[in-house]
């Protein structure tokens, strides 16, 4: 199986940067894993928040294929804890599906497209994060559901 994060958006902050670098090559280890950053759109002040939805919506679902299993990461989607992370992640691969697909959304989140070709969304809490700040938490939670399953010593039980 492959996972791939898509994001709108690219990280400004460098700090950051290297640390979800960091991750990206610990991952990388268990799992082909691929982020893909999909640019800002230019012009949005012109944009309604549901036209700007409806744009983002367009460029991520061009980057999926109708076999992918597409998960939103959405404020207000199925939270779990790393552990059942973890066997959510097993679960996937034991399905024998070719490429699960994570989304981080734009600032106002995603258009009805895209919620009604989702498989499902998950939350990562009810506290706002930023998108840059999102994407590093996510894939720590994946190296770290990683190491679980292979139960190695980075999560403490």
């Amino acid at each position: 199986m492959n996972i791939k994060l898509i994001a709108i958006g690219k990280t400004d902050n460098k700090n950051l940067q290297t640390l979800i670098e960091d991750y990206q090559k610990r991952l990388n280890h268990y799992i082909k894993f691929e982020f893909e950053i999909i640019p800002d759109l230019k012009n949005v002040k012109h944009l309604s928040e549901t036209q700007q939805k409806e744009k983002e919506g367009e460029l991520i679902l061009a980057k999926t294929q109708n076999s992918d299993i597409l998960i939103l990461l959405d404020e207000n989607g199925k939270q779990m804890n790393s552990i059942a992370f973890s066997n959510y992640l097993q679960k996937h691969m034991n399905s024998g599906i070719k490429t699960l697909i994570f989304v981080i959304g734009g600032p106002y989140g995603f258009s009805e497209d895209l919620y009604n070709r989702a498989n499902g969304t998950l939350g990562l809490s009810k506290m706002t994060f930023s998108h840059q700040m999102v994407r590093l938490f996510f894939i720590e939670q994946l190296y770290r559901g990683f190491t679980i399953l292979k139960n190695e010593p980075y999560h403490h039980r």
